[in-house]
């Protein structure tokens, strides 16, 4: 009877190792659905908004730079009635009508290139962290879709095997039941029944996480996505 069972669960595990040979992750990878993921994630992930941000917000820094050469001209003027007597002893130059006025701040002037110069440069860190926190983004993605892929592939072995290991159970407790085989045997195959229904739960587990994580980063649900 021993020898019975032996060969019963051998065959089990068996069958269980052979799904798993056959089974390839590499091969299950999409990579159109991929590129779409990655997409979705640098159009939805805030991080990646905040980047873009930075982006625009040091552009309008460069052009507010630039506009404020213009800070450094004070202009003025002065209107008196040509009816109206001007008495100034102390300028007589002031005469009637409109007068006009212009004045240049050296230190302005001086510094707007400094200015512009570095907020050229500020724009020009921003781009430069957009790139990488691009580069960084896609690998998330990659990442967490690699290890998505994983856990469905991992979940539909671990479904089969258990499926495999109740059809072995089930020929046992009508063995059992025949008086083929002891009470020992048959309880031996209700554990290691038990352990894949534990296996599968773990796995079922697993998938749901890397579901959520690859869906945290794409900012839609998979199910939504348009193939």
């Amino acid at each position: 009877m021993k020898t019975l069972l032996k060969i019963a669960l051998f065959s089990s595990m068996f069958i269980a190792f052979g799904a798993s040979a056959q089974q390839s992750v590499i091969g299950e990878i999409n990579y159109n659905d991929l590129e779409n993921y990655i997409s979705l994630a640098k159009k939805n992930f805030p991080r990646k908004k905040m980047f873009e941000e930075r982006v625009k917000l040091s552009k309008v820094g460069v052009t507010t730079s630039q506009l404020s050469y213009l800070d450094i001209f004070n202009a003025s003027y002065y209107y008196r009635p040509s009816d109206r007597r001007v008495i100034d002893p102390i300028n007589p130059y002031n005469v009637n009508g409109v007068q006009f006025g212009v004045n240049i701040s050296l230190g302005s002037f001086l510094s707007k290139p400094f200015d512009v110069k570095r907020s050229k440069g500020e724009y020009k860190i921003s781009q430069l962290e957009d790139e990488e926190y691009n580069t960084t983004l896609t690998m998330e993605v990659k990442r967490r879709y690699y290890d998505y892929i994983l856990m469905l592939k991992q979940l539909k072995i671990n479904t089969q095997s258990a499926q495999d290991n109740k059809s072995v159970t089930e020929s046992l407790k009508n063995k059992f039941e025949k008086g083929e085989i002891t009470l020992d045997a048959y309880n031996q195959s209700r554990i290691a029944q038990s352990g894949t229904d534990l296996s599968q739960i773990q796995a079922e587990v697993n998938y749901l996480k890397a579901k959520d994580l690859l869906e945290e980063m794409i900012g839609v649900k998979l199910s939504d996505v348009k193939k």
